[in-house]
């Protein structure tokens, strides 16, 4: 062999007892970063009183009055889409400190580019309620975003708008803005491609955004734990060169200070920072058929609701005074209402046509268009 090689090159390929790679110390030094960061336990106490963020006795009761709404408009959403007068729809019991707590500590000026389960979120960033409904029905009209609001329709491609938001976040940057570029996907959408493509640019180019994972556990039906084999999914930022952070998604001061700091890093110009918020979704993953009872225990679910957000959070707004029984119902009555209303508003839209859709895709209607839209408007004429 010596022959072949010579006595230096068979060193180098002899068997070596010292490791290059002691992977088990490279995974551990990664994964005791990324400890839960919690500020309220189940019980609504207080366990990290020096990350207590500043919110006054009002943003406090506003921040449960959305958790609340939002609850309801789930109820009801489920309801209506049941009875068949909403089309898509994807449940979000269970998510609202997740979602409404993260949204809470935006701007106006802030860019939302939400996932199909997000649809709260821009709802309370400007968006009609009627319009979500139409979205829901797959009206074009809900997809009609009122001037100088910021947000997109939701994005049904898994982990697409974590690229739009990286490109959203850039144009911020080039422009001056003191505002960032939220997206939000669960944690299936970290399997994506596009999830990496995001993050990567993002940190590649320092731009002002956050990506938000909300993580309950199953995305469609498949166990986070098959979906990869990293402990959590906040330290896929290492490899971005970005910050990450794993919180309780069931704790809406947690979700909210992290969103908060997140924010003020990124308006300071010190980039993006990806947020893992542990959560759970006590419906389907969306009315289209899904069943969890196939792919998860009615024990886990029990284990889950203990965790409650809006029950966590209720008890220490009682504790502080700020919050009682007869606000709650005032709140749900009220969201009842404006519900109601709403969903009438979106009945009374008319209808969409072929001939609507036709005519709103180019300024300038190519002649293949042209031609089926005069078939169309014919047909629709009789």
């Amino acid at each position: 062999m010596e022959e072949c090689y010579g006595k230096d090159e068979v060193n180098k390929m002899a068997p070596n007892t010292n490791k290059v790679l002691d992977a088990a110390k490279q995974f551990e030094s990664i994964e005791k970063e990324f400890q839960t960061f919690q500020i309220l336990n189940e019980d609504g106490e207080v366990v990290n009183e020096s990350a207590v963020p500043d919110l006054t006795d009002e943003q406090l009761q506003e921040l449960m009055r959305r958790m609340v709404f939002t609850r309801i408009l789930d109820q009801r959403s489920i309801s209506l889409n049941r009875q068949g007068r909403l089309g898509f729809y994807a449940p979000t019991a269970g998510q609202e400190a997740s979602q409404i707590a993260s949204h809470f500590a935006l701007e106006k000026e802030d860019f939302i580019l939400p996932g199909y389960r997000d649809v709260p979120q821009i709802i309370w960033h400007g968006l009609p309620l009627y319009k979500a409904f139409l979205f829901s029905r797959g009206h074009f009209v809900g997809n009609q975003i009122p001037e100088g609001l910021n947000v997109v329709p939701p994005q049904i491609i898994i982990g697409a708008q974590y690229v739009q938001a990286a490109g959203v976040a850039l144009g911020l940057k080039k422009r001056g803005k003191k505002a960032v570029a939220v997206t939000y996907t669960g944690d299936g959408g970290t399997s994506q491609g596009d999830f990496y493509e995001g993050i990567n640019f993002a940190g590649a180019f320092k731009v002002p955004a956050i990506f938000i994972v909300q993580n309950n556990r199953f995305a469609i039906s498949t166990p986070v734990e098959v979906q990869t084999a990293a402990k959590t999914l906040a330290q896929k930022a290492v490899a971005a060169g970005i910050p990450g952070i794993q919180v309780d998604g069931m704790d809406p001061l947690a979700v909210y200070a992290a969103t908060k700091e997140a924010r003020e890093r990124a308006i300071n110009g010190e980039g993006p920072t990806l947020i893992e918020t542990l959560c759970y979704r006590y419906g389907p993953h969306t009315m289209s058929g899904d069943d969890p009872t196939r792919y998860r225990s009615k024990e886990l679910d029990n284990e889950w609701e203990k965790k409650d957000p809006l029950v966590r959070f209720r008890k220490y707004l009682e504790k502080k005074g700020l919050w009682n029984e007869e606000m709650e119902q005032e709140t749900i009555e009220k969201a009842k209402e404006e519900i109601k209303e709403a969903i009438k508003k979106a009945d009374e839209t008319p209808k969409q046509k072929v001939t609507d859709l036709i005519s709103i895709m180019f300024e300038k209607l190519p002649a293949n268009l042209q031609e089926q839209y005069e078939i169309y408007k014919e047909k629709e004429s009789k």
